[in-house]
């Protein structure tokens, strides 16, 4: 999948203390770059969504068996109401929350889409559901882990995040294939 600004990066496999400082060191400087900042209903709010893939090939030396995979982590901002965010009155934050909500319904459009056996998936409707689309579109498994707030201010953010959930749990992607090759 392309994305502009997307990058790649490899870590030394060979070499196991080496290969944890770069992934640290990767993982720190994303967590740098997360939008992150202060609304009415959270001190320290994700702005952005947050995208880990790691992407794995490994070779048997005795049976030059190659096999493949990939993990995606995904960290999604949540949904927001301008109303209780404040997010209205600040120019950058109400389009923060325009582009998550816009992103987080895309989402929705694909598990429905999947969920209902249609032919066509919109998974290039927003570069989230995009950046998804291996791991969704039956050639993976997916879990998603809801946070829900325990206030009951935040009772109907709440329901419709587990409305959401609800969909998502619905939808079967189907067994996950394989990647394994033989070296020739």
């Amino acid at each position: 999948s392309f994305v502009d600004g997307l990058t790649q990066h490899k870590i030394d496999a060979e070499d196991k203390e080496i290969g944890i400082q770069q992934l640290e060191a990767l993982m720190a400087a994303a967590a740098r770059a997360r939008s992150v900042a202060t609304t009415k209903m959270n001190a320290q709010s994700s702005r952005s969504h947050s995208v880990f893939m790691l992407h794995l090939h490994g070779i048997n030396e005795d049976t030059g068996t190659i096999v493949e995979g990939s993990l995606n982590l995904c960290d999604l901002a949540g949904s927001e109401r301008l109303d209780r965010s404040g997010a209205a009155a600040d120019a950058k934050r109400l389009k923060e929350t325009q582009a998550i909500n816009k992103s987080l319904s895309c989402l929705g459009d694909v598990f429905n889409a999947l969920g209902n056996g249609s032919p066509h998936v919109p998974y290039r409707n927003s570069k989230l559901t995009y950046l998804l689309q291996d791991c969704l579109s039956g050639d993976g498994k997916a879990l998603m882990f809801v946070n829900l707030s325990p206030t009951m201010e935040s009772g109907n953010e709440s329901l419709c995040s587990l409305r959401f959930a609800q969909r998502v749990n619905s939808v079967e992607l189907g067994k996950a294939t394989k990647h394994v090759y033989r070296n020739h």
